[in-house]
């Protein structure tokens, strides 16, 4: 959404609702290679009438896409602010209840506080992502990752006693 907006502001009035279409059509690809794909096509497609938002689009694909690399059902909340946006508002708004503060550390301390709050919430009441999606990005890394156990074992298996 930020994107969005941000893609919106540098552009004409009467190009607004074509690029915000264009923009949104990427995002609600099934597949990863879809998205690329579209983004491409939006990028070739915006750069006579928008050639600042198609150098901006074209520059950005890596942020932009990053969230499907993740297991389908991550998608929704790795694409939104929402969480972030929740937490900044919960610190302004305890912040302002207090109004002055004796030093900046006060103020730090405040937000720290609420920061841990806001973990521990997450971690024991209210999760984010489910246990089970966590356990396939973990499982998934670890098949990739060229230090996991799994490569270990196959490259002891083929040593041979000196």
């Amino acid at each position: 959404m930020h994107f969005l907006r941000d893609m919106l502001g540098h552009c004409g009035l009467s190009q607004q609702p074509m690029i915000a279409t264009a923009i949104r059509q990427i995002f609600n690809a099934d597949t990863g290679q879809e998205a690329c794909e579209r983004l491409a096509e939006v990028v070739d497609r915006l750069k006579a009438p928008a050639p600042k938002v198609a150098g901006l689009l074209a520059a950005a694909e890596d942020e932009l896409l990053a969230f499907y690399s993740f297991p389908r059902e991550h998608w929704s909340k790795l694409r939104s602010t929402n969480p972030l946006e929740r937490v900044n508002k919960e610190i302004g708004r305890r912040s302002d209840v207090v109004g002055i503060y004796p030093n900046d550390r006060a103020l730090i301390r405040l937000a720290g506080m609420l920061l841990i709050e806001q973990n521990d919430e997450w971690l024991v009441q209210r999760r984010y992502l489910s246990d089970h999606s966590i356990r396939l990005v973990l499982s998934a890394e670890r098949s990739e990752d060229p230090r996991s156990n799994n490569n270990i074992k196959e490259e002891v298996a083929t040593l041979n006693a000196g």
